[in-house]
């Protein structure tokens, strides 16, 4: 273990710096905070290289035993150091550093009836995060990021997912190369649209599914609408046309779930 107690040590200056999206590309390497997110992420096989603890602020020491992470390098820093590092509020007083890791479309392991998540230009990496929660919680297949806006590493992303971008299997690509393997897999797409004629309760999710969900100011792109056969939308009762992505998303998945009967 190895002590830290200066803001200008160049260690602490390089996760000041890994806050910026350019340098996570740069160095391939991005910050998770919190013990449950270090855990998920350890246990979910990602190369964590550096870990940090604040010994004033952590109460339980049980991660330091975790056996993932018996060859990690350890730094003990101190509050006023954490408080520069940390990004969230509520702070626990362990961070880690960790290699990113980005799977293709090949490389997702699908069930007998898949069922995948596709959000297309996603900008705020809230409800990036929202969106893997849910997709945690009802047990989807995969989360498909396609025509990336945000890095799906930002702290933001991994804080309101509560580390469940490291529990879903989680893919970045453009829209043909999702149509295409979508296809290849037999998967049946569905197209959230304001301009949809059918409601998502009207459909039989049971079979290999696909919920493809645009952004709130724009929507779906011409892409999606044109090839997609099937466009759905969620009965609005109130003055307002829509919902935020992240809600519409869960009120959809979990509607596939319970034709699935939750299975």
């Amino acid at each position: 273990m190895i002590q830290i107690t200066s803001l200008s040590n160049p260690k602490i200056k390089a996760l000041v710096k890994l806050e910026k999206a350019s340098k996570r590309a740069e160095t391939g390497m991005f910050i998770v905070e919190g013990k449950k997110e270090i855990m998920l992420c350890a246990n979910a096989g990602f190369n964590i290289s550096e870990l940090y603890y604040c010994p004033d602020i952590v109460d339980d020491l049980s991660l330091l035993q975790h056996s993932t992470l018996s060859q990690v390098q350890l730094f003990e820093i101190t509050p006023s150091i954490f408080k520069k590092v940390a990004y969230r509020e509520s702070r626990d007083g362990y961070l880690a550093v960790v290699q990113t890791r980005y799977l293709n479309l090949k490389e997702i392991k699908l069930s007998n009836s898949p069922l995948i998540i596709v959000l297309e230009a996603v900008e705020k990496p809230g409800n990036l995060g929202a969106v893997l929660r849910s997709a945690d919680a009802a047990g989807a297949d995969a989360v498909i990021v396609c025509q990336k806006k945000t890095d799906i590493y930002n702290a933001n992303t991994i804080r309101s997912s509560l580390g469940c971008i490291f529990t879903n299997q989680v893919v970045c690509c453009n829209n043909e190369e999702c149509f295409e393997w979508l296809n290849q897999n037999n998967i049946y797409p569905y197209s959230a649209a304001l301009t949809a004629h059918e409601f998502y309760h009207e459909q039989d999710f049971t079979q290999p599914t696909a919920l493809i969900f645009g952004t709130e100011a724009d929507g779906l792109s011409s892409f999606w609408l044109n090839n997609c056969k099937k466009q759905i939308k969620i009965p609005m009762r109130g003055k307002i046309d829509s919902l935020n992505v992240s809600n519409s998303c869960a009120i959809v998945l979990f509607e596939a779930c319970r034709q699935r009967n939750f299975l």
